[in-house]
């Protein structure tokens, strides 16, 4: 069946856990999504998480939770020619999601304005802290900074144990979800208009609506709500100790606590209206307190829900995950291995399932750049061409230097400037080079590179803050080397021959 995002490409440049969920969740339902990441400093949830050993492996827990129906390309949007490689995914994209610091897309070129006179149509989300604009429009923060500002700390916890923040980040997340609903709206929205659209989504402004009953009620009656911990305004609402655990309640309105007093054989105790559940509430708690101890959690569960009162035994997570309803649901997508992750792992899809067509998991997390020749050969790239623009913005990034693209006999060619000379990198094919692999320095341990005038090359490398390991040194009559330390502590060999 058709799902609804299918068609759509999403260009996804966010990192942590908002944006990506928001992006996650439109490739779950049939989007295709690209997702841009630095090579060298690539989302830092891939090395968070709770296995060690995939976060050296750049596959962390946090990274796979949101990673699956993406694909990965690896771009330094700091290098002109990434950026245009950048520009040409805009001119054939549907969506962006970006979460850097408000202003630093429009500093690199790529801000709304910008990518709006390539593709009219673009849906241009940024997701931020703050938001775009107003007096902390710059500031950063992550989801328990924004649990601290908003209030919601302030009101979680108990009255003797407080603020406390949310065991789960569920800013994040919260975020995450409101931007799969903006993108949703903006594309529908599109379909009405044909025009693309900004979105601003705040972090802060997110926690605000998780908080919209108690906003409101702080706006009307000047009281803020208070820490109050497992308990609840009405005594037959709140959670209570067991013979063997906590069972939380949930008789919130009339009829409902009517049904829990009846059960537990105190007719006596239910109340016409809540005026009176309120007056009476520490009377109710000692009540409930003491005939909750006569059975367990278990069974007070299933007692009272049987008799249509909300009550839950209250679980940890590996509870939760083993319990049948959360299998049935199909809420969580099991792997039993994928490129990059040995054995099995386990990540949330959505909260909610279609008729027909609705999210499903097609491919796992890919590890990073692992698309990169694909992506560019549907740009045109042909295999010349990405391998020699692969071995430019190594050099540039390696060097800091200025690359020189031209070509050579037809074939793409690359020279660097470098202490006062112009040195000759490529073309690719031919017998006399060896240019990086697409994803520069990784599986790489030494690189050579001939240079002319060795003195001023390594001058300036040593301007630019570079780190010798070996200083230029005559190894035999009209040959002299020296080694560079570079990025990732590959050794950098730049050899120089006389005649």
């Amino acid at each position: 069946m058709t799902r609804p995002f299918e068609g759509i490409r999403i260009i996804d440049a966010t990192h942590v856990l908002a944006g990506p969920f928001a992006a996650y969740q439109l490739g779950l339902l049939g989007a295709d999504v690209i997702k841009i990441e630095h090579p060298d400093d690539p989302d830092q949830s891939r090395v968070n998480g709770s296995d060690m050993p995939l976060n050296e492996a750049g596959m962390g827990c946090q990274y796979l939770t949101q990673g699956s129906n993406k694909r990965s390309l690896t771009l330094d949007l700091k290098q002109e020619a990434a950026r245009d490689v950048f520009r040409e995914l805009i001119a054939g994209a549907d969506v962006l999601v970006e979460n850097f610091r408000p202003g630093a897309f429009a500093a690199l070129g790529l801000g709304y304005e910008d990518l709006l006179k390539i593709n009219p149509r673009l849906i241009y989300c940024s997701i931020s802290a703050f938001g775009h604009g107003g007096p902390r429009g710059e500031q950063t923060a992550y989801d328990h900074v924004i649990q601290a500002t908003s209030g919601i700390m302030a009101c979680t916890g108990t009255p003797e144990v407080n603020p406390i923040k949310f065991g789960a980040p569920a800013i994040d997340y919260a975020t995450g979800t409101m931007g799969a609903f903006a993108l949703s709206a903006a594309l529908f929205q599109r379909e009405k208009t044909g025009r693309g659209q900004h979105i601003d989504l705040a972090m802060l402004d997110v926690a605000m609506m998780m908080m919209a009953s108690h906003v409101t009620s702080y706006a009307r009656s000047g009281k803020p709500a208070r820490p109050r911990g497992n308990d609840h305004e009405y005594a037959t609402n709140s959670c209570y100790e067991t013979a063997d655990g906590l069972v939380m309640i949930g008789a919130s309105n009339l009829r409902q606590q009517r049904r829990l007093w009846y059960a537990l054989g105190r007719p006596d105790m239910a109340k016409d209206i809540n005026e009176a559940r309120h007056a009476d509430r520490a009377n109710e708690a000692a009540t409930l307190a003491e005939l909750l101890k006569a059975k367990t959690a278990a069974e007070w569960e299933s007692y009272l829900q049987a008799r249509h009162v909300p009550a839950g035994r209250v679980r940890n997570l590996a509870e939760s995950l083993a319990d049948p309803q959360i299998k049935g649901r199909g809420v969580v997508h099991h792997f039993e291995a994928a490129p990059g992750v040995t054995g099995p792992f386990s990540v949330p899809v959505a909260a909610f399932g279609f008729a027909h067509g609705g999210p499903r998991v097609d491919t796992p997390p890919p590890p990073l750049g692992a698309d990169n020749d694909a992506i560019l050969a549907e740009l045109g790239y042909d295999a010349t061409a990405r391998e020699t623009e692969a071995t430019a913005v190594f050099y540039e990034r390696m060097f800091g230097a200025e690359v020189l693209r031209s070509t050579q006999q037809g074939e793409p060619r690359v020279d660097i400037r470098l202490g006062g000379q112009i040195i000759f990198i490529a073309p690719i094919k031919g017998d006399n080079t060896a240019p990086p692999p697409s994803m520069p320095y990784r599986g790489l341990e030494h690189i050579g590179l001939a240079v002319t005038g060795i003195d001023q090359v390594v001058a300036e490398l040593k301007a630019k803050g570079a780190e010798f390991t070996m200083e230029p040194t005559a190894i035999r009559p009209g040959i002299r080397i020296c080694f560079v330390r570079g990025p990732e502590n590959v050794a950098i060999e730049l050899l120089e021959r006389s005649a």
